[in-house]
């Protein structure tokens, strides 16, 4: 039986992949990446040079407490990205942001004296080898065999470079909303985005697990495809801007649906 594909999605050129949540798995990747740092430092032969309070404190954290310290490093990101002004804030990168942000998080928890700079620079960079969902890297080769597939993501270049390294994502283009100066959902990222690709808005269709992130899209002229990921969307189930995105998102997949498997599928592309 043919595929029904959605009509807004019939004359779709490309599509654009929000990337953190959406594409990768970043809460169980940082959180896993958190627990190994601590654990290696609490066995390393330099913990004893460690000043007593924050040996104290290490030693007393919890899988849970990794987990907490892992979704405020993600909460600092989208306070920061919602708090910059394109043309009025002094540009910085989301690398920058997440080292800068570790460095207060750990001050905050009484962990400031547990690693050396060095190794705060490097833990920051856990962002760069997150774990895929399982539909992803099969899911965007498939969606790539007929659409231009790009990300669209607040990630600087190197960072989505990487993470599509180390998934074998298959991506056709890597594009970051840093070279439109501008994080979404600022109109310039969508907007810059189509004419990167030379489609028009129209033609785009963004993915994300965001309906916020869909709405900023649409709202410049994008299709919208949103796909389910655990514990990723913000608005509420109850929420009437979640009701009424029940009726304008283009193609709704549902966790435990398939994913990205499950978008080629109702797009009409054959395995």
């Amino acid at each position: 039986m043919a595929t029904s594909i959605p009509e807004p999605l019939c004359n779709i050129k490309a599509l654009t992949f929000d990337v953190f949540g959406t594409v990768v798995d970043w809460r169980s990747s940082v959180h896993e990446e958190l627990v190994r740092r601590a654990r290696e430092k609490m066995t390393s032969s330099t913990f004893s040079s460690v000043p007593e309070p924050s040996r104290t404190r290490l030693e007393a954290m919890s899988d849970d407490d990794w987990a907490k310290f892992a979704q405020e490093w993600r909460n600092s990101y989208y306070q920061f990205t919602a708090g910059f002004e394109p043309g009025k804030s002094e540009w910085k990168d989301i690398d920058t942001h997440h080292y800068d942000a570790l460095h207060e998080l750990l001050r905050k928890w009484g962990l400031t004296s547990i690693y050396a700079d060095g190794e705060v620079r490097s833990l920051s960079l856990v962002w760069h080898s997150l774990k895929p969902w399982t539909d992803s890297a099969a899911g965007v080769r498939r969606l790539g065999t007929r659409l231009v597939t790009s990300t669209l993501s607040n990630g600087n270049q190197s960072l989505l470079q990487d993470l599509d390294a180390h998934g074998s994502l298959g991506f056709r283009r890597i594009m970051s909303t840093a070279a439109f100066g501008a994080y979404k959902p600022h109109p310039s990222t969508y907007l810059g985005a189509a004419k990167s690709l030379e489609v028009r808005p129209e033609e785009v269709a963004m993915v994300a697990a965001h309906l916020g992130d869909l709405a900023g899209a649409r709202s410049n002229g994008f299709r919208t495809i949103y796909v389910e990921r655990p514990q990723e969307e913000a608005w509420g189930l109850e929420e009437q801007r979640y009701q009424e995105a029940r009726e304008w998102v283009d193609l709704w997949v549902a966790e435990g649906e398939g994913g990205f498997l499950e978008v080629a599928k109702r797009l009409g592309i054959p395995e």
